[in-house]
């Protein structure tokens, strides 16, 4: 497992993100997907120790393009110069939630969890109903100490609490969001050493096990829309 032939093509890429060096390039990519699917492959032995639900997912089908979609985006580069995954329950959809491990050079990397698409509006709902019945159980779970020496909850909001919800409820805050999730930075430095990284990965992926549950269990009866 080669972290830094990864983060070497990836920054290759991001200094030339046009079409011709991509396609130009293709045996370096297919060197550096290999090793990102190698990482993943351990990552799901890991982290199956303490979570089982993973453990029958496929490297390959966890990842996501490389390939931009420029139609609505000021910025017309063709590519992501990021390798990015989830690995979930059921693979790389949304939901259920679970691991999320983005590369990206510059030190813009980072592991994440929660429900990071806040465009299921019914997926919206069931959290909300949920923090709204079990609020203690939320709150001891981002109250923890544990929890806030490595974790702040993100998300996308509203300004006030939506019709419907208690203005006055102890989770109110959290009641605005429309999505709720987790970030831990990992920079360049910490990549180039894979077995610490490796270490490193499924301790914080341990570390919000009880956050993705509590969301999952919100998100028991969602089901995704159909295309």
């Amino acid at each position: 497992m080669n972290t830094e032939s990864i983060l070497n093509y990836l920054s290759e890429l991001s200094q030339n993100n046009n079409r011709e060096w991509y396609h130009a390039h293709k045996g370096e990519l297919k060197e550096a997907n290999a090793q990102f699917e190698e990482l993943l492959q351990e990552l799901i032995l890991e982290i199956g120790k303490t979570d089982s639900s993973i453990i029958h997912n496929v490297p390959g089908d966890l990842t996501f393009k490389l390939v931009r979609d420029t139609r609505f985006s000021h910025d017309k580069s063709p590519y992501n110069p990021a390798f990015r995954a989830h690995i979930a329950s059921k693979g790389k959809l949304p939901v259920p939630v679970g691991y999320y491990i983005m590369i990206k050079p510059g030190d813009q990397s980072f592991l994440g969890g929660g429900l990071f698409a806040d465009m299921f509006k019914d997926a919206t709902a069931m959290v909300r109903d949920y923090i709204s019945a079990n609020p203690k159980e939320w709150e001891q779970i981002i109250c923890d100490p544990d929890f806030q020496k490595y974790f702040t909850v993100q998300g996308t909001a509203l300004k006030n609490v939506p019709r419907g919800y208690d203005k006055e409820h102890p989770q109110a805050e959290f009641l605005k969001y429309k999505s709720w999730y987790l970030e831990y930075a990992v920079k360049d430095e910490d990549l180039k050493d894979p077995q610490a990284f490796l270490t490193t990965a499924v301790d914080i992926f341990k570390r919000m096990k009880p956050f993705n549950d509590y969301l999952n269990k919100a998100l028991a009866d969602f089901e995704m829309p159909k295309r």
